[in-house]
């Protein structure tokens, strides 16, 4: 039986733009006719969906729109998405800072939330008070904040201004002093968004430790936003992925990051084409139209294809126009995974295939003769053509291909390609 300590089912918010509240007078004079008749509010049928990039029809936007999901005890659930996604909108509505327009939050325990820099904080009030302060909002006594208090100030690393007001403090002592309350007055349920991004290296190591300790020791449960990806995947079991106000991907952590990075690259339309053949001759990064580099085959065990195979014979052919001379010619690739690493490198040096063609247009191809890239998933590549003194054709993220892990290594190579591929297209 699955131990669930948080579920939203259905959650939904919309908000009038222009407006404080629900609008006009007359709408909620409406709202109200429609209620007394036991009618649906008339403003849940319009509104547009939560993109911040275009112009609306309507006065009315929904935030978020039919989230649901669950949260087992001491899971650490990741929440990202870009800049009006819609990730602090359903955090405030988890923390019941303010209310779903339609839906339900059902949880058990006490729920402490870090939103914002120096929310639930007084500015008057010193460091020491406000520690009683946000302990008393959370529903802890007196003698269970005492009985904490050292370590708090201790873990914040601001005992000297403890007795400071907090009105002076920076705003990466102000987080520092909010996350320790919140992690030490033991909430069962954690959620904190963005704001350890203010304090320094040494903090976010403390903060991200502190909270595996929460999860995995103390079988408490932690909602974590951030556009952190490091961090959300060294902290996080699971993640979900917003786009728009709605939900998009509810998966493993590592499944969750890859998507909302990919989602993020500027792929052009004809960045990967059928058959495994790469049409770049028009590609926005490239440097000169007219020349260099124009396009790619990709082959797999001598099979043209767009999907890659561990394990495997592969060859990347590229078709380039050369109308200069050059002393020694050099194509060369950068294989880099989604978060921008790069994974591989190799020119035509490596493979001891000298660019020697006095055609103006002609072919090369880059040989791996065992391709080992662990993991299945996408890969970008960066292309250079030119020689020791000038730089011809330079086209960053070019292309990207996929990878799939061979499980089985018994299988005749031709057997797994057969399953893979329908149509034969020989490499010559």
């Amino acid at each position: 039986m699955k131990d669930i300590i948080l579920k939203a089912e259905n959650i939904s918010k919309q908000y009038r733009l222009g407006q404080v509240g629900t609008g006009t007078l007359s709408h909620d004079l409406n709202r109200w006719w429609h209620q007394v008749r036991g009618k649906e509010n008339p403003y849940l049928k319009i509104g547009d969906v939560n993109d911040r990039s275009t112009k609306g029809s309507t006065d009315y936007v929904w935030a978020l729109q039919d989230i649901n999901f669950e949260v087992e005890r001491g899971e650490v659930l990741g929440i990202i998405g870009k800049n009006g996604a819609g990730k602090s909108t359903l955090l405030k509505i988890l923390s019941k800072v303010t209310a779903p327009t339609t839906g339900s939050i059902k949880s058990r325990g006490r729920i402490a939330s870090l939103l914002e820099v120096g929310t639930g904080f007084n500015g008057e009030m010193t460091g020491r008070e406000n520690i009683f302060l946000n302990g008393a909002i959370l529903g802890m006594t007196k003698k269970e904040i005492t009985s904490k208090l050292d370590e708090i100030i201790d873990f914040s690393g601001c005992e000297r201004y403890i007795d400071t007001p907090v009105k002076r403090y920076s705003s990466g002592m102000t987080v520092r002093l909010a996350f320790a309350v919140a992690a030490f007055l033991e909430p069962e349920i954690l959620v904190i968004d963005e704001v350890l991004a203010v304090g320094d290296a040494e903090f976010q190591k403390k903060a991200i430790g502190k909270m595996q300790d929460i999860s995995k020791g103390e079988g408490r449960t932690v909602l974590f936003v951030s556009h952190n990806m490091a961090a959300v995947k060294s902290l996080c079991t699971r993640g979900i992925v917003l786009e728009n106000g709605g939900v998009v991907l509810d998966d493993e952590i590592d499944e969750a990051v890859d998507y909302y990075l990919m989602s993020n690259e500027k792929l052009t339309t004809n960045t990967q084409l059928e058959n495994g053949y790469f049409d770049i001759s028009n590609h926005p990064s490239k440097q000169n139209k007219n020349f260099g580099i124009i396009g790619v085959e990709l082959f797999c065990n001598n099979f043209r294809t767009s999907t890659l195979l561990t394990g495997s014979l592969v060859q990347f052919k590229f078709k380039f126009k050369n109308p200069y001379k050059y002393r020694e010619p050099v194509l060369g690739i950068v294989i880099k995974d989604i978060n921008g690493l790069e994974i591989l490198g190799l020119n035509n040096r490596n493979t001891k295939d000298n660019l020697k063609s006095k055609n103006a247009e002609d072919s090369i191809s880059l040989l791996f003769p065992v391709f080992r890239i662990i993991k299945s998933k996408k890969y970008t590549v960066d292309i250079y053509f030119g020689d020791e003194e000038s730089n011809v054709d330079i086209v960053t993220d070019a292309f990207y291909f996929n990878v799939l892990t061979v499980l089985d290594e018994r299988k005749p190579i031709q057997e797994k390609l057969n399953f893979f591929y329908d149509e034969e297209i020989k490499f010559q």
